[in-house]
């Protein structure tokens, strides 16, 4: 039986013109996304994505706008689900008090699931770097939008 699983994810962008990434691993398989995550059911997206941010990032955030919705077929990598995914802008309401690193998949100990995060400067976005084919997508639109011209 197929079915939908519904994603929410946010686009925390600092003063830098950096946007927080996150590295992670879950039972061997490595990936690198924007944080967020599945909906939970009778949830809200505003709702699931201040809630993945309370749970990934221990922070509170302010929903700016939204930026991109998923608009063709993605297969789950984990599943056989089909994913939509909804991303927004967001801002944290306090400063983010995580141990951010500077390379990818930099894991502070060892386990079945592991995260880190790192801020990555937009213009500087390695689409290869990036997982899922949604998230390239939008690590593309993150790049065309907001991308600093030197």
């Amino acid at each position: 039986m197929s079915y939908f699983n519904v994603r929410v994810y946010g686009l925390l962008i600092n003063q830098h013109n950096e946007v927080l990434v996150s590295d992670e691993e879950e039972y061997g398989f490595r990936f690198s996304k924007f944080p967020g995550g599945g909906l939970e059911l009778g949830e809200g997206l505003i709702e699931g994505l201040k809630r993945e941010f309370v749970e990934e990032c221990e922070a509170e955030i302010e929903v700016l706008s939204h930026f991109y919705t998923t608009d063709f077929y993605e297969k789950s990598s984990f599943n056989d689900s089909q994913v939509i995914s909804v991303y927004y802008l967001v801002k944290e309401k306090t400063p983010l008090q995580l141990a951010f690193k500077d390379t990818i998949y930099d894991f502070d100990g060892e386990g079945e699931i592991l995260q880190a995060f790192r801020w990555v400067k937009i213009e500087d976005l390695n689409i290869e770097e990036i997982t899922f084919k949604t998230d390239k997508t939008v690590a593309q639109l993150l790049k065309e939008q907001f991308s600093v011209n030197l």
